[in-house]
């Protein structure tokens, strides 16, 4: 699994409270533009889906390579 922001649910106007929920520091927030997942830090606990209030933050079966 790894986290995925869909940015068309993200109304990108508040900061985003998922930064702050995320253990390990993989989101980051420009201003208020739509998060940005760190793939190298994430853990993919789903912590920041869990508080993410228009659900733009989702959890997502990885695509084998």
């Amino acid at each position: 699994m790894s986290i995925i922001v869909k940015k068309e649910r993200c109304p990108q106007n508040h900061k985003c409270p998922a930064v702050k929920a995320c253990p390990e520091n993989a989101l980051s927030q420009q201003d208020l533009a739509a998060p940005v997942v760190d793939a190298a830090k994430c853990i993919d606990c789903g912590k920041c889906a869990d508080v993410c209030p228009t659900g733009a933050l989702q959890m997502e079966a990885r695509q084998p390579e």
